[in-house]
């Protein structure tokens, strides 16, 4: 959909590239359910012929609450995901959130992640190009499409490896999103990779007594529609058990649910490509 493709540790993304898929548990809840995790991913966009990316979050910085759980930290989370990359074989992303974390976290990760609260914050932002990685940059849920462009010149002039951009719902009133699939096609004309976070998008912020809400069966539809209107990447949460996940629990996909919702969204992306 973007004009051309991003290169995540060996995944291109975008430029005509397969329909990727990012995905992983919200965030390092331990060792062993992440690479339990990652090697289920592993097999099943292995099966489906999907490039796949891993992605989970050492620290969550944003929770509701401050007694939610964050995750393991940067530098244990660092190592994790680094385990993660080397024994499961995959391409790892996780969020960063200050230019300090930045540069330690791209010695590591194939690709940095801002999140959608600090898609504005300069520093952060070129900090993250001079990483040499690419950037994937979720859409402030404040922002329209096209404002966009402003963090796409933040990272490219730290320099970097690309820059991807994800659409993961916009604020209307208050604890619920809107997805404008129109915006999808104003993201794609800066020219970079578009990415459609499909269980973000389902989430009801701070609706959850002290948590973020969400709904989880909204995310497969939302998948399909975004693939008819065209992505080059597929974000989704995925949790072997969501009702007990630390972390977007009631917007995360379940594990064994994830095959289903795949497909049919490769079905209606075969289609589109078909039509073009």
């Amino acid at each position: 959909m973007g004009a051309g493709s991003v290169v995540l540790g060996g995944v291109a993304v975008g430029g005509g590239a397969p329909l990727a898929l990012i995905a992983g548990p919200c965030v390092i809840e331990s060792e062993e359910l992440v690479l339990a995790t990652a090697r289920a991913l592993r097999a099943l966009t292995r099966r489906l012929g999907v490039p796949f990316v891993f992605k989970s979050s050492y620290d969550k910085a944003n929770r509701t609450s401050v007694g939610s759980f964050r995750g393991p930290g940067l530098r244990e989370g660092l190592r994790i995901l680094a385990r993660v990359r080397d024994e499961v074989g995959v391409p790892v992303l996780s969020d960063v959130h200050s230019p300090e974390e930045a540069e330690r976290a791209g010695e590591v990760l194939d690709c940095l992640q801002v999140p959608a609260f600090l898609c504005r914050q300069t520093d952060l932002l070129v900090a993250a190009g001079r990483t040499g990685k690419p950037v994937n940059v979720k859409k402030g849920q404040f922002l329209a499409p096209e404002d966009m462009v402003q963090a796409v010149d933040k990272v490219k002039s730290g320099g970097g490896g690309g820059v991807i951009l994800t659409e993961r719902g916009t604020t209307f009133g208050y604890h619920y999103l809107v997805v404008d699939f129109q915006g999808m096609t104003r993201l794609a004309a800066l020219g970079c990779p578009v990415v459609f976070d499909a269980t973000h998008s389902v989430q009801l912020p701070g609706a959850g007594c002290g948590v973020s809400g969400g709904d989880r069966a909204l995310a497969a539809p939302l998948a399909r529609a975004a693939a008819a209107v065209g992505i080059d990447a597929l974000f989704t949460e995925v949790h072997p058990d969501p009702d007990r996940a630390l972390c977007d629990g009631p917007n995360s996909v379940a594990l064994a649910d994830l095959e289903p919702l795949l497909r049919s969204v490769l079905a209606v992306d075969a289609a589109r490509r078909s039509a073009a």
